[in-house]
């Protein structure tokens, strides 16, 4: 099984990767599943700033589309940052939608991290489950 210090470092092999000519802040993610298949991304900025798609989607959306969703089980976020690299907000929604209990790992440039589940950095989350309707 892949170790949190070795799923850290496939995302920090990311950050290279990175198209980030605007912001220049290039983030790196990698996405295990429970059987140890890996799904990596980075950031890729555009001219028209709304196009930008942040890692965690990149390795999430690599994920589904590669019929992965019900087997989600670890993220790891990094960025050359002197703070911890924390998920925006879409980012944190997108996770929910397939595991409100993914665990997500997040590091510093110097690649100390931290772990939390997704649960925690988004409460009360809006999820398949917020679409049952009332009998």
């Amino acid at each position: 099984m892949l170790s949190d210090k070795e799923l850290v470092d496939l995302a920090f092999q990311m950050l290279e990767r990175s198209y980030v000519p605007y912001s220049k802040f290039p983030v790196g993610a990698a996405l295990v599943c429970s059987d140890g298949t890996v799904f990596t991304g980075c950031n890729v900025e555009n001219a028209a700033y709304g196009s930008t798609i942040c890692a965690e989607r990149t390795a999430l959306v690599k994920a589904v589309s590669e019929g992965r969703r019900d087997d989600l089980e670890r993220i790891a976020v990094v960025g050359n940052s002197a703070d911890y690299c924390w998920p925006c907000g879409a980012c944190r929604q997108m996770l929910y939608e397939f595991n409100p209990n993914l665990t997500v790992l997040v590091a510093r440039a110097d690649r100390q991290f931290v772990s939390f589940p997704l649960h925690e950095l988004l409460p009360h989350g809006f999820g398949p489950k917020a679409l049952t309707q009332a009998e």
